[in-house]
């Protein structure tokens, strides 16, 4: 194997890509919340990246006189000059000038569990603490627990996680590697010889985060695709290469790893490298019984090679049926193929709407039509209206008398207009003790209740779950929303008792959300699993916050399959009128 080699210099200078326009936004939002900026201006910049990172083209390529930068969701005048500053210098003046004034560290420390920006500056101010091993100093020392509202319980919890954190080596979200992978795979399918390029490993299994990037490319021309793939201008480092195996890191750090196979290997090896290693495992034992061997070359019997030009015949050899990539875990999928009950798994285009939306009237970017008319643009035929309650300040949002008026402003809109049908609903706060934020008389008045747990995450198990409980038996509640809380690579779930809380959905008539925003997916695939079992139905939404959010509904249709649903078991598969039937009676009706 080669050794790590950087590019040479004469490289031509390539646009900033989308990932590392909204990696920059995103640094600058955490130094703005360390400084404690205005809250809405950091809340611009972490919208900014989530518009861009999920933008479906590259914005070097999109941008021109008809499609001017200020023109994307949430970007006005100010955010796109930064953007064409990044795209030119892959930086702007506002990083630097913050990365100059802070220690660069310190940003590291609010991707910690249970540490946000205050208590992170506090560490910095009070203990010299700027990077996670400072923190992993301080806390072995005991001297983090000396300081006020801190203790010896939050020093250990910070402890296990700055030694989980150095001791884990980084994945990325799946919404940041998946843009960057089909970039590439799309710069290699456009090659001028025939090739077929296909996604593979953890990406194609839509695991919610990835350690690297797998392709496949099955060709006859193996040296003219792999020379390709080297000189994709986004590459930073070569870290192997050869006619059929070949491995880079991007500009962005994201490590890629390249097979190039014969056409007629390309089942055998989708079957290999896409995984999981456990599920292969289990393929493989059962071909041994079978006197057969699978490889990532074929299926054979001794010498002979029985199939592998597809993935149906590696599976068929050893009697089964295709199992579908996200189920691919040794999580009893090859007993089920085996038995024929696997699941017809939910496919993007069986969403009939989502049922979880903002917009400016609380923390989104964009109007009402704004949102309708994205929402139409997606295929949707209805659209929830949640904007956040009053209880969530820090979002603006909504008490009574503008509740009322968002109301009136929906009904006026599906006066005039004949889809999307919007529908009137809210994200209200699920209160320490379960209280919701606003009374039922109120709530009553909309179509739809969907209520969330947005502060108070440090409570017990025993409290948590009898805080969801409560909230669920009031008479106004839809959907429980993203029921655990996790942000994923940011902040662990709260402690709650999942089955429980299944088994009151199920009895209550209400529904859980696979939330799909992609720093989420929560629902994960096991709850998935538990409410599918319960019989509990899931609404997939999208959350979204600007005209791009309707993007992440991809991402929770990717969890949702990784879970073994299926359209019949999410109720916005549904038509509007019995859609409309099974939100009724979750509102006393």
């Amino acid at each position: 194997m080669a050794q790590s080699t950087a590019l040479p210099a004469a490289s031509p200078v390539v646009a900033a890509s989308n990932a590392e326009v909204a990696a920059v936004f995103d640094e600058i939002a955490d130094w703005l919340e360390l400084d404690g900026a205005n809250p809405f201006r950091v809340r611009a910049y972490r919208n900014a990246a989530r518009t861009i990172g999920g933008w479906p083209q590259p914005l070097d390529t999109w941008r021109d006189a008809d499609h001017p930068l200020a023109d994307l969701p949430g970007i006005g005048d100010d955010l796109a000059g930064k953007i064409e500053e990044i795209l030119a210098a892959g930086s702007c003046a506002l990083l630097r000038e913050l990365r100059h004034t802070h220690p660069r560290g310190l940003t590291a420390l609010l991707r910690l569990p249970g540490l946000g920006p205050r208590r992170a500056l506090r560490l910095h101010e009070e203990l010299g603490v700027s990077s996670v091993r400072g923190l992993l100093r301080a806390a072995r020392a005991g001297r983090i627990r000396t300081l006020k509202g801190f203790g010896k319980d939050t020093e250990r919890h910070l402890l296990e996680a700055a030694v989980q954190s150095l001791g884990t080596t980084p994945r990325w979200k799946l919404s940041a590697a998946l843009p960057q992978a089909e970039a590439l795979a799309a710069f290699l399918q456009a090659a001028p010889e025939p090739a077929q390029v296909v996604l593979a490993g953890s990406l194609r299994r839509w695991r919610e985060t990835v350690g690297d990037i797998d392709l496949l490319v099955a060709t006859r021309h193996r040296r003219a695709l792999s020379e390709r793939f080297l000189a994709y201008p986004l590459v930073q480092h070569v870290l192997a290469q050869g006619e059929t195996r070949s491995s880079v890191v991007l500009r962005s750090g994201l490590q890629v790893d390249l097979r190039v196979v014969r056409p007629a290997s390309l089942g055998a090896a989708l079957v290999y490298f896409t995984g999981s290693k456990a599920h292969n495992l289990a393929l493989r034992a059962r071909a041994r019984k079978r006197g057969l061997k699978i490889n990532e070359y074929g299926v054979y019997r001794g010498s002979r090679r029985l199939a592998g030009d597809t993935e149906a015949s590696v599976y068929a050899a050893v009697d089964l049926p295709v199992i579908e990539p996200e189920l691919r875990e040794d999580a009893g999928e090859i007993e089920a193929a085996a038995a024929v009950t696997l699941p017809a798994l939910i496919t993007p285009g069986d969403l009939r709407g989502d049922l979880h939306s903002h917009t400016n009237a609380s923390d989104g970017g964009a109007d009402l039509e704004t949102m309708a008319r994205a929402a139409a643009a997606a295929g949707l035929e209805y659209l929830a209206i949640t904007d956040h309650s009053r209880g969530l300040a820090v979002t603006g949002g909504l008490d009574r008398r503008r509740l009322l008026a968002q109301i009136e402003a929906i009904d006026r809109f599906n006066d005039t207009h004949a889809a999307p049908v919007l529908l009137k609903g809210i994200e209200v706060d699920i209160l320490e003790d379960g209280r919701l934020d606003l009374p039922d008389a109120l709530l009553a008045r909309l179509d739809l209740v969907v209520a969330a747990v947005h502060s108070h995450f440090d409570l017990s198990r025993e409290r948590q779950t009898a805080r969801l409980l409560r909230a669920m038996d009031h008479r106004c509640f839809s959907i429980l929303a993203h029921p655990t809380g996790r942000l994923i690579e940011q902040r662990a779930a709260y402690a709650v008792d999942m089955e429980r809380v299944v088994r009151h959905a199920r009895d209550r008539g209400c529904f859980l959300e696979a939330n799909a925003h992609p720093d989420r997916l929560d629902l994960n695939d096991a709850h998935c699993r538990l409410a599918k079992a319960a019989g509990v139905p899931l609404a997939i939404g999208s959350d979204a916050h600007d005209a791009s959010g309707f993007a992440a509904l991809r991402f929770g249709i990717g969890q949702a399959r990784r879970g073994w649903i299926e359209a019949k078991d999410v109720v916005n598969t549904l038509p509007l009128a019995a859609l409309r039937a099974r939100l009724a009676a979750t509102m006393g009706g």
